[in-house]
């Protein structure tokens, strides 16, 4: 018996070395990430490291990574939109999420990002090899299973029509995925020919590999010329940060209990209706827009076309399907299941309303994974909400 036990370690180990020397990059990969990291870590004023292992960059808000992008070499920054919805105030409400609770705040002048490591390029070459090359728009069909991976979605969506922005409230949960899987919520938006399809969405992410642990975090994505061009957080050009307080990527505290507590994040998308860029806002501060040049094919005026809410999963072919949302069905409700209450649509004078019943439809990729539940009855407080999520193809 011992020396089967032997045996069995003596497996194991060599298992673990050959992976771990998989995981190793070569002496030409190791110089290409060096090089890649100093386009991408521009020089900081100042830097925090936050209690969870983060570091945190204070970087010239007019040398940050966006205007690395073709179409931003003569950008002028925006310090704030000329144009503000009703719903948004543009005010830094208190709260307990991310890097405020932690005191920490980057001087004028200045914008806070994530300071990207070795080990960050590392983890999304891994998941790019296994299939995961990036944010896919959540407005089109095309999640499914493919040898890239499975991307499956539960939502709610409105379109086509015409709008200059979305807002909802997700409630936060953290989903127990593995290393290679991925489980978010957002709200969206999105536009133009299905060749040059382009969106945003925002809201919050569990991403093993792209992140460094299983920390819920802010996120935003964006894609353009369908899913070709684009990325999450500030990983590539194009995303203008202004916040000095709130990065996109924070770790976001405290979770939803089940049965218990809930807790959200107040999201809003927007459009400057007389720039024509798009602005992301998190508790009703303003934290960064993507210019308007970067969407060309949402039509001369830059609205969008389509709006969503819910939730998607990615996980390699060679594993099951994880958890979305709270892991529960939508049908338990409140407390329970993950939703996004408070659904609003605005309009391209900027007036905020709630979308008309029959105009949202909900879809599910695998019903039998996960479903999505379009809440609207008038003598109900949650209106316009939908609740989403479920169990995977662990349990299912």
């Amino acid at each position: 018996m011992a020396s089967f036990n032997h045996f069995v370690l003596l497996i194991l180990l060599t298992i673990t070395l050959i992976l771990w020397a998989e995981a190793i990059p070569s002496k030409e990969e190791k110089k290409e990430m060096e090089r890649q990291l100093k386009a991408i870590n521009k020089p900081a004023i100042k830097s925090f490291k936050s209690e969870h292992g983060d570091i945190f960059d204070c970087i010239d808000i007019h040398k940050q990574l966006a205007f690395d992008h073709h179409l931003l070499k003569n950008h002028s920054v925006q310090l704030k939109p000329t144009t503000v919805p009703e719903c948004i105030t543009g005010n830094n409400t208190s709260g307990r999420f991310g890097l405020q609770q932690e005191g920490i705040s980057c001087p004028d002048g200045t914008v806070i990002v994530k300071r990207t490591t070795m080990q960050d390029l590392m983890h999304a070459q891994r998941l790019k090899s296994m299939g995961f090359d990036g944010p896919r728009p959540f407005l089109t069909e095309r999640n499914n299973t493919d040898l890239n991976g499975k991307f499956y979605f539960a939502k709610a969506d409105i379109g086509p029509a015409s709008f200059s922005g979305v807002k909802g409230n997700i409630n936060l949960w953290k989903p127990k995925i593995l290393q290679d899987q991925v489980s978010l919520a957002f709200i969206s938006v999105g536009g133009g020919p299905k060749e040059k399809f382009a969106s945003i969405s925002i809201g919050w992410m569990v991403n093993p590999s792209l992140y460094y642990g299983d920390y819920v975090r802010l996120y935003a994505s964006w894609t353009i010329h369908g899913s070709q061009t684009g990325c999450y957080d500030m990983s590539c050009p194009g995303f203008v940060q202004v916040s000095k307080t709130t990065p996109i990527s924070a770790i976001l505290q405290p979770i939803s209990i089940y049965d218990g507590p809930q807790y959200e994040l107040r999201l809003s998308l927007y459009q400057d209706r007389v720039k024509g860029d798009w602005w992301f806002a998190f508790k009703d501060e303003n934290i960064g827009y993507w210019p308007a040049s970067l969407f060309k094919s949402w039509r001369e005026s830059n609205n969008a076309n389509y709006a969503s809410w819910g939730g998607q999963v990615y996980s390699p072919v060679t594993e099951k399907a994880p958890v979305m949302g709270s892991g529960h069905w939508p049908i338990e409700g409140l407390k329970k299941a993950a939703y996004v209450s408070g659904i609003k649509i605005i309009d391209r004078s900027g007036t905020v309303f709630d979308p008309e019943v029959g105009s949202v439809k909900v879809h599910e990729s695998r019903p039998n994974f996960y479903k999505a539940i379009y809440v609207h009855q008038d003598d109900e407080p949650w209106l316009r909400a939908v609740y989403f999520g479920g169990p995977g193809e662990i349990k299912a």
